[in-house]
């Protein structure tokens, strides 16, 4: 390979709450391991992998020259989305006014659940629903209602599309956000489950905000579509997000953008974010996602989505051959697999909480479930170098999943 996704690197002390939140308590992060073991982090969606070298030349390029004033965006800054978008994804007849920025996903879905929705209004999703959802609608007064996946007898996570129906109409329902791919369970929706959701949503006149920062960590034989390719409703009636900060890790840049085509939703959309005025670009940001998005961030993207393969399918083949009771979904994208405990926790007469401790106490940081709505589930990131995550497994069979055998 061209790039480095082997060194582990030591990110202690270098502004990653991934490793240094850890035994910090809040109720979000894993407890400290005990004595003797390090910490392997594997609950925030960051990577443990360094970017694209050209991320960081790119910035460094722009840092020396002195001043930091008023910027704009620059058209570069909007043909590498819309060069981005087409090679990707597919998309054709992307402008420049279709793309707006954003400070994050969850701040451009807050403004256009305002602009769609009144305070107190109940908004569909789907669960395990992503804790950003969660955190987001309740502090900013919608009310989720949860419309459960189910793993079918192929170990696919599916929509169920009548108990959607239902819930739009009994909840008299006008928006519903949609995550493709879907974290936390990993799923690439395909073309026709796409089309049978928007022909619900058309059906009964719901706007759509599209959670699809995923879209580029597709596993290999996988490939995303975007929902609002799908149909000319989709299109219309949908607000997309998109990033470079899951794909690349940037998180810690800051930087989103929208698609919106509709020029209704649009400008209310931007009206929204505007108000409170700090949904303003930082100029490195803009950089950042310049460098990521060059010929370079091609090669090293695809490069990443066969390491991201290679440990997502050995973390679920492992799981499904050493710990019976224990559900998790084929994984098809993303870097994370959610694991369904229950049959495990009742054979083994324990809580979800005393098998999320005795993992932390080894140093495998996963993530509690419960925060996803699933009172017996447990994600996993497994965005790390493949050693790590051989090593992780080890703990687990050594110390939690064989020790609760006994």
């Amino acid at each position: 390979m061209k790039f480095d996704f082997e060194t582990i690197m030591d990110r202690r002390g270098h502004d990653a709450i991934a490793i240094d939140a850890i035994g910090k308590g809040g109720g979000m992060a894993p407890e400290a391991p005990k004595e003797g073991f390090d910490p392997i982090p594997m609950w925030v969606a960051d990577m443990n992998f360094p970017t694209v070298p050209t991320v960081q030349e790119e910035i460094i390029e722009r840092t020396k020259h002195p001043a930091f004033g008023y910027f704009s965006p620059t058209k570069e800054y909007y043909e590498s989305i819309i060069c981005w978008q087409e090679r990707h994804n597919g998309v054709k007849g992307l402008k420049p006014v279709h793309i707006g920025y954003e400070n994050g996903v969850l701040g451009g879905v807050v403004s256009a659940l305002n602009v769609l929705c009144s305070k107190g209004d109940h908004v569909l999703l789907h669960s395990p629903t992503y804790i950003g959802f969660t955190h987001t609608l309740e502090n900013n007064g919608y009310d989720i209602v949860s419309s459960p996946l189910y793993l079918d007898e192929d170990n696919i996570w599916r929509m169920n599309y009548a108990d959607m129906e239902e819930k739009i109409v009994k909840n008299h329902i006008h928006c519903a956000i949609f995550c493709s791919p879907f974290n936390p369970c990993g799923r690439v929706w395909e073309r026709e489950e796409l089309e049978k959701a928007m022909a619900i949503f058309e059906k009964h006149q719901v706007w759509v905000i599209s959670d699809e920062i995923w879209s580029d960590l597709t596993l290999d034989g996988y490939h995303h579509i975007p929902l609002q390719s799908v149909s000319n409703y989709a299109r219309e009636h949908t607000a997309a997000f998109y990033a470079p900060s899951k794909t690349f890790n940037l998180a810690g840049l800051v930087g989103s953008y929208h698609i919106i085509y509709n020029d209704w939703l649009r400008e209310r959309v931007l009206k929204e974010s505007s108000l409170c005025h700090y949904n303003e670009m930082n100029v490195l940001s803009m950089h950042g996602l310049i460098g990521a998005y060059k010929e370079e961030g091609y090669q090293w993207l695809e490069e990443l989505r066969h390491v991201l393969t290679k440990n997502v399918m050995y973390a679920y083949n492992h799981i499904k051959d050493n710990y019976p009771g224990i559900e998790v979904g084929v994984p098809q994208g993303t870097y994370m697999l959610f694991m369904h405990c229950e049959d495990y926790l009742k054979a083994h007469n324990m809580t979800i909480q005393e098998l999320e401790k005795a993992g932390w106490d080894v140093g495998v940081g996963w993530q509690d479930g419960v925060m996803f709505k699933d009172p017996y589930g447990i994600r996993l990131n497994l965005a790390s170098p493949y050693s790590r995550i051989v090593e992780a497994f080890e703990r687990l069979d050594r110390y939690v999943f064989n020790q609760a055998k006994q």
